[in-house]
């Protein structure tokens, strides 16, 4: 009898431990069941309306405007993909211009921090911190980290910039979670995130995540994982996205290389805003990005993302991204491989596309760069989906929607009307991560 009590009180410690685990799987938040969570989404609330722009237009504009600085007297267009590039430094777009080409990029990494552009402008990282050098890809402690690894890094209290003191293979046991005002930056060496666990910005401010291969990704079972010096706590099964940002703002991804993860390779959602993509290369993947999860949650309406110099490549299926309720900006990126769709969206999304390439597959019935996942031609025809600039290729056809505006709307597109998506090889020449050394221009 003592032994049936002993059961029942450690069924029901364990049961109260899970009911947080099945609540959170529903795209909802643990942070019902953890104050220090719950505290996290107040502020995490709080910065994200700070970080939302009521004039989006005067951010497209500024972007228009740095790209048009760059193309100035230059007609190259050729991406040489298919072989690695020899020459001399060329810094094809203004967020490169501001640091690639320096010898010594590396004895001023935090330099990088002034060079975003578009609605994650703001983000600095861990510019104000000490630098943190990584030297150990092991990840065996969730509770206890081991000084050197990745994952102490990423939680240490305050602003902090993590470089890497050799290349590596980092398997991640379980979800990387990232504190805030941190910037992971791998120029000087190869370093991959693979066949384990992503990275997870939830409730976070001030990030920058530039030069990973993030691939192979999988969805973990979750369990008791420390996601800062002072709180440790019971997260849910992760997804397996590549990066998942969850109630973020000013946030800047940046030349990364991403493919094969088990859900997206970036997955934005809650409210999350102040973002910038850029200069990434995205491979072999169906559902690639996802802007906003739910068509009923409505804090997604201060959602504004920046999507800029990315080469969407071989392999890909869908969502580039697949887009609710907020203000999308999609310029000069190349879609070159798509099998569905590139562009969707539910939920009345505002999706301005400027000065990009879109290379529709040989399937006649996939030529459509857009999708409306739902809604009737009488719903979506008021949602802001335009066309500014782009080259459409092998029959590519982005279906408008929405009433065009005179004026300052969408900003001047001074570039856009001059330098249309024939340049955009040209701009995401070099996608992906860099082989930076240090020394060397990058």
């Amino acid at each position: 009898m003592a032994s049936l009590k002993v059961g029942l009180v450690l069924f029901m410690c364990s049961f109260c431990v899970l009911i947080p685990c099945l609540k959170a799987n529903d795209n909802s938040t643990i942070a019902v069941f953890d104050t220090v969570y719950q505290e996290r989404e107040k502020e995490a609330e709080i910065a994200a309306l700070k970080a939302y722009q009521p004039h989006p237009e005067e951010v497209t504009e500024d972007l228009n405007k740095n790209v048009e600085t760059v193309l100035e007297g230059t007609n190259a267009t050729r991406r040489h993909l298919g072989r690695k590039y020899k020459g001399p430094c060329t810094a094809t777009n203004p967020i490169d211009r501001c640091w690639r080409c320096r010898a010594d990029w590396a004895n001023n990494r935090k330099h990088l921090a002034k060079c975003v552009l578009g609605f994650g402008r703001k983000t600095r990282g861990g510019m104000d911190g000490p630098i943190y050098v990584v030297t150990d890809p092991s990840d065996n402690d969730m509770a206890n980290p081991r000084p050197g690894t990745l994952r102490h890094a990423v939680i240490q209290n305050g602003p902090l910039w993590i470089i890497f003191a050799h290349s590596m293979t980092i398997k991640l046991n379980q979800e990387l979670l990232v504190t805030s005002h941190k910037t992971i930056d791998a120029r000087g060496a190869n370093v991959h995130i693979a066949h384990g666990g992503g990275i997870t910005l939830q409730f976070v401010q001030n990030v920058i995540i530039h030069g990973l291969h993030i691939h192979d990704t999988q969805s973990l079972g979750g369990g008791m994982i420390r996601d800062s010096i002072d709180h440790i706590g019971v997260r849910t099964r992760s997804d397996g996205d590549g990066v998942s940002v969850f109630g973020a703002s000013n946030i800047w991804l940046d030349h990364l290389s991403m493919w094969n993860c088990a859900d997206g390779l970036i997955d934005i959602i809650q409210g999350s805003t102040a973002i910038t993509i850029s200069n990434c290369h995205l491979t072999h993947h169906n559902d690639v990005m996802l802007f906003g999860a739910s068509d009923a949650y409505q804090g997604d309406k201060i959602m504004q993302i920046t999507v800029a110099f990315n080469h969407f490549g071989k392999g890909l299926i869908q969502r580039m991204p697949r887009c609710r309720h907020g203000f999308f900006h999609v310029v000069n990126n190349d879609y070159t491989h798509w099998l569905m769709y590139a562009i969707g969206g539910s939920s009345n999304p505002t999706i301005i596309s400027q000065g990009n390439r879109y290379v529709a597959p040989p399937d006649e019935k996939a030529k459509e760069i857009t999708h409306r996942n739902s809604g009737t031609p009488a719903e979506w025809k008021t949602w802001q989906w335009r066309s500014e600039g782009d080259l459409m290729e092998n029959g590519a056809f982005f279906s408008e929607s929405g009433v065009p505006r005179n004026g300052r709307e969408f900003g001047r597109l001074d570039m856009i009307k001059a330098k249309p998506g024939t340049f955009v090889k040209r701009l995401t020449r070099f996608a992906g991560s860099l082989g930076c050394r240090v020394g060397r221009p990058c």
